[in-house]
């Protein structure tokens, strides 16, 4: 079990759904979570999306040992990313034992919407929550030590995370957000094994996701890369300074794979990021 969250900068509610998720993840029940996520939730998410999805690189992640967890890091467009490319990877590769996506307090542990759509569709994969507020800075701390314990080991742990920290509204798809320090300082504290991915194309709202479905339209992509090689900040510091030269050396590699493809899509000649 995870140790007890420090609860006393959350509101009543937030408690509740906290202690909820958090018992989710270590009830009787969870073999049943990941069987709706990959019976249900996989199923339906590809339905919409297979007709129009590509990928590449898939032998990159198929490469990586279901022994350790992996950690695959992503550029951040809509809220469906991540569940995209879970659905791809359940259906595809086998030895897949339980998935979580650290997401932002707001909502999914603040409203009641938030927490039932958590339950029911993502059956309790969006844990641990981060609140990113001043108040809060010792929950957020609990949750990034929970999240480094998922990372470090578990047999079979699929763990999605965006280093840009929030969503990407810029028109460019190919802009990027600066990344957070917190992937560096999970990567360092866990080394798990990681793996980057650009996802291209993905619209942010389900209607016109299903409205591609039924009438057509630009496609989706996921282009997954080599497993990244950390060597080099093993014996770094643990200080905010390394933490930020993990989180852009994590965020170049997800740049280059962009530059990919926006290559094999306009055929431009785009110099690769040093």
């Amino acid at each position: 079990m995870f140790p007890q969250p420090p609860l006393e900068s959350l509101c009543r509610f937030e408690r509740i759904a906290v202690r909820l998720a958090a018992r989710m993840q270590h009830s009787p029940w969870q073999p049943l979570w990941l069987h709706c996520q990959r019976g249900i939730t996989s199923r339906w998410i590809l339905w919409l999306a297979d007709p129009l999805l590509e990928v590449h690189g898939l032998d990159h992640v198929r490469a990586t040992s279901r022994d350790r967890p992996l950690v695959v890091v992503a550029n951040h467009r809509t809220m469906w990313d991540l569940y995209v490319m879970m659905s791809y990877l359940f259906r595809r590769l086998d030895g897949w034992r339980s998935i979580n996506f650290p997401v932002r307090g707001r909502y999914f542990y603040q409203r009641p919407g938030g927490v039932i759509l958590n339950g029911s569709v993502a059956f309790w994969s969006m844990f641990p929550p981060f609140f990113h507020e001043r108040r809060r800075v010792r929950f957020d701390q609990w949750s990034l030590h929970v999240l480094a314990d998922l990372a470090r080991e578990g047999p079979g742990r699929l763990i999605g995370f965006h280093p840009e920290g929030t969503r990407n509204q810029d028109p460019d798809p190919y802009s990027f957000l600066a990344p957070q320090t917190g992937i560096g300082r999970l990567i360092h504290m866990s080394r798990p094994v990681v793996v980057p991915l650009f996802i291209g194309g993905l619209p942010p709202t389900f209607g016109e996701i299903l409205s591609r479905r039924i009438h057509g339209g630009e496609g989706y992509r996921l282009w997954f890369g080599p497993a990244l090689d950390f060597q080099a900040f093993t014996d770094a510091p643990p200080i905010a300074a390394t933490y930020r030269e993990i989180a852009e050396f994590v965020m170049v590699a997800i740049r280059r794979l962009g530059d990919e493809d926006r290559t094999r899509r306009t055929g431009a000649d785009i110099t690769a990021v040093p």
